[in-house]
């Protein structure tokens, strides 16, 4: 979680610490998953919580640089996840500086919404949708 601030503190200038509480992803409703190799180190995270009747908030994607297939891999998880859990669809916010995670949601069929929540009005967010 740590390096995930880090990059995204280079990327964005804001680590997305205060967009992210750990008991947000710890009910029956909600997933948080960390990606290992085959000797346990950690490759790459990713959660979903509860955010509105049928649509969960995908929160802290991260893969680490180098990784290949890492983050897909998690984001497929974590839809068939909120699928099983009846959500009929995933959102997320990412900043529209950060080309990566905006090329990677849009390559995975997420298209952008308007800026939802705490992200009305922000310039520097981007909102996208999947529907499941």
């Amino acid at each position: 979680m740590e390096e995930l601030s880090t990059a995204l503190e280079a990327i964005t200038g804001d680590g997305g610490k205060a967009s992210f509480d750990v008991e947000d992803v710890r009910g029956p409703m909600a997933r948080f998953v960390v990606a290992r190799d085959a000797g346990g180190a950690a490759l790459g995270c990713g959660a979903f919580r509860p955010l509105q009747p049928g649509v969960a908030e995908i929160k802290r994607m991260y893969a680490r640089h180098g990784t290949s297939g890492v983050g897909s891999a998690v984001l497929r998880f974590l839809e068939a996840e909120a699928a099983a859990l009846g959500y009929q669809a995933l959102w997320l916010e990412t900043r529209l500086v950060n080309r990566r995670a905006v090329d990677f949601y849009s390559a995975r069929g997420y298209t952008r919404i308007a800026n939802y929540g705490k992200y009305i009005g922000n310039p520097l967010a981007v909102c996208f949708e999947k529907t499941l």
